[in-house]
Parts: structure tokens; C-alpha cells; sequence
């Protein structure tokens, strides 16, 4: 990595950093605006490359791009910190020729984003201060944990069915009440190993509604006074889940310029594939926030049923398209009361049909 130190100062000019983001070693590649200077492989420390910068180009600004993944923004963070002028941005969305599609290596991925790092054609993402995305991992986590207590009710319910136990009514067990609990608990077999398989499940649940319990008293600690999670929860079909799950994943609602931007983010466009005079509708678009469009979706199911302007439009719809893709349309719709209540702060009040 060393190299003879410059007689000269490069004040005045850029200098732009490619870096491919590994646990143990980064690959970089600096070059100016027209010329490929170097490219090597370095420990992953934000301060070595500075150091580097600083010692073998000194005077110059720095420009700096890495792909988001595994790391996160604290390396971003780091670089700014160091003076570095860095971006993050989607690895889908960097230019790619089809031989470093075919022919990847972590220094030619370091060149191709210096390389357009240099020519102004990278989009960077946004980036959640420090603070928002320690909310945010609150959201993710209680997100998680009722993704796991659904699996182990499902294995419960299953091995209960593979002993000819008979359910009680589906009320019962969609709130997995107290009383149904002790129902299953109470239930014998005629062999031990049985008993010790369910007592397992029975644990590993009891502990998941302990860890969401918890998980509940420290975000309503932390949003106590927040107005745009209250407002949002006044709008049919949004409750504490969804409205706090798209506060944290969103923070910034005017960061979105338009609203086909905010359901790009959320993964509510289609994948269109067209040509010349043809065009074929591919469903969802496979990018968007994996947290929230299921959610979303869930949500407007349940809104139908409480906004009179929301049923008829889905009674609408049914006229000319299937259920799922109906509800689609509802979903949308939502997002754009979830739009309106939180950039104007005012509750929403449920439509009235004429």
C-alpha cells in the first residue's frame, strides 16, 4: 500500500474512491476524473484510507462511493467524519458493463464505482442519522419476533393435528388466549417424548410474547409525544404496528418529491417489460422495503372493512380485477392518506360517501 509521497499538492482537484466493502479486506481503486491511479486491496478502516488519501494526494477533496449491504452506514459515517465526501448506493443501481457482470472480481467492482463515481452517474440512497436508525432497529426487531411466534404457533398447531387432537374454534386460536394455552398445555400423550416436544414449542412461545411485551413498553417510551405516529394511527386499518413500522422505515416523508416515489420505495409499482407497441405487466416489482408492503397490504385488508370510501373503491375494482390485485389498489390508496395526515400533521377524518 505504500507509495512514494507526492513532491506536489493536488489542492484543486478531485480524487475518487472506489471501495468494495468485504468483512476482512476492501478493495480500492482511486483515480482522478479521467485516469485510473491505483487500485489495492487494504484492511477495512475507514482512518488507514484517509490516512492514505491524505498522505499520497494531499490537498485534494476526496470523493469516496460504496455499495450498501452488510455493513450498514457506519463507514459512511466514518469517512464524512475523516473529511471525506462518501455516498452509499444500491448495488442494482450502478452502471454495469455485461463483462463485469460475467467476469465479477472485487477490484473490478472498486473500478467500475470509481469510475462512475467520477463521471456523475451514481445515485446515492438516503441516509438515517444515527438516532432514526436506532428507532428503527426497534421496529425491525418487533417485526422479527412476531415473525418467529407465528412460526412456532404453526408448528404447535401442526403437531397437534398429527396426534388427532381436534382444535377449538378459530376464534380461540387466532388470539391464543390464556385459557387456550392451558388448553394445549393440558393435553396428554403416551409417550414422554411427545410431552417434552410440546413443552418446548409452549417455552419457546411463552418467551417470544415476553420479548414482544417488552419490546412494546421500550417504543412507547421512546415516541411518547410523537404527533405523526398519533396521527397516522387515526386512519382505519393503520394501528400501532403499522404506523410506527412506517415512521421508522420512512423518517423522512418529504424526502419523497412524489408520491409514485413513495410507492416505488415501498415496492408498490409493477414491473413493466415493454417494447414498441407491446407491454406486459409483471406484477409487484421484486425492489421496495420488504418490512412495509406486506404490512401495508395487510392493512388495507383490514381498512375495507372500516372506510366507507375505501370499501366502495375495492367493490370497485372487483368489477374489473381479481382480489389480489384489487387490494393492491387499496393499498395505495392508504399510503396516500398516510402521505397526506403526516405532511400536513392533522388526523384523518374518515371520507364521507355521497
Amino acid at each position: 500500500m505504500k507509495t512514494p509521497k507526492p513532491s506536489s499538492s493536488f489542492t484543486g482537484h478531485d480524487i475518487y474512491v472506489g471501495i468494495d466493502v468485504h468483512l476482512r479486506q476492501w478493495s480500492v481503486t482511486i483515480r482522478t476524473a479521467h485516469v485510473s491511479l491505483r487500485t489495492f486491496s487494504m484492511n477495512p478502516s475507514p482512518e488507514e484510507l484517509a490516512t492514505h488519501l491524505q498522505d499520497n494526494y494531499p490537498g485534494a477533496t476526496y470523493h469516496s462511493v460504496y455499495e450498501a449491504g452488510f455493513c450498514g452506514f457506519w463507514i459512511h459515517r466514518a469517512l464524512v467524519r475523516l473529511g471525506i465526501d462518501n455516498i452509499v448506493v444500491n448495488p442494482a443501481d450502478v452502471p454495469t458493463t455485461h463483462k463485469e457482470k460475467v467476469q465479477k472480481r472485487d477490484k473490478r467492482d472498486s473500478r467500475k464505482l470509481a469510475r462512475e463515481l467520477a463521471h456523475g452517474s451514481l445515485e446515492p440512497i438516503y441516509i438515517l442519522s444515527e438516532e432514526a436508525q436506532a428507532l428503527r432497529t426497534l421496529g425491525r426487531r418487533l417485526l422479527q419476533i412476531s415473525k418467529s411466534q407465528r412460526r412456532v404457533k404453526t408448528r404447535i398447531k401442526h403437531f397437534l393435528h398429527t396426534q388427532g387432537i381436534a382444535l377449538p374454534s378459530h376464534s380461540e386460536i387466532y388470539h391464543w388466549s390464556a385459557q387456550f394455552i392451558s388448553w394445549v398445555r393440558a393435553q396428554t400423550f403416551s409417550y414422554d417424548n411427545y410431552r417434552f416436544y410440546l413443552d418446548t414449542l409452549l417455552t419457546e412461545l411463552a418467551f417470544f410474547r415476553q420479548q414482544r411485551l417488552e419490546l412494546y413498553r421500550q417504543i412507547r417510551q421512546q415516541i411518547k409525544g410523537n404527533e405523526v405516529i398519533k396521527n397516522l394511527r387515526t386512519i382505519p386499518g393503520v394501528g400501532f404496528v403499522v404506523a410506527f413500522t412506517f415512521y421508522t422505515e420512512v423518517i423522512d416523508i418529504f424526502r419523497f418529491r412524489t408520491w409514485d416515489q413513495l410507492l416505488s420505495f415501498l415496492g408498490l409499482v409493477p414491473a413493466v417489460h415493454a417494447s414498441d407497441e407491446k407491454e406486459h405487466i409483471l406484477g409487484l416489482c421484486s425492489r421496495g422495503n420488504k418490512y412495509l408492503r406486506y404490512l401495508l397490504i395487510e392493512a388495507a385488508w383490514i381498512a375495507i372493512r372500516f372506510d366507507p370510501a375505501l370499501t366502495f373503491a375495492f367493490e370497485a375494482q372487483l368489477k374489473t380485477k381479481i382480489r389480489k390485485k384489487a387490494i393492491i389498489r387499496i393499498a395505495k390508496k392508504l399510503v396516500n392518506r398516510m402521505r397526506y395526515v403526516w405532511k400536513n400533521n392533522e388526523q384523518y377524518v374518515i371520507a364521507v360517501i355521497e
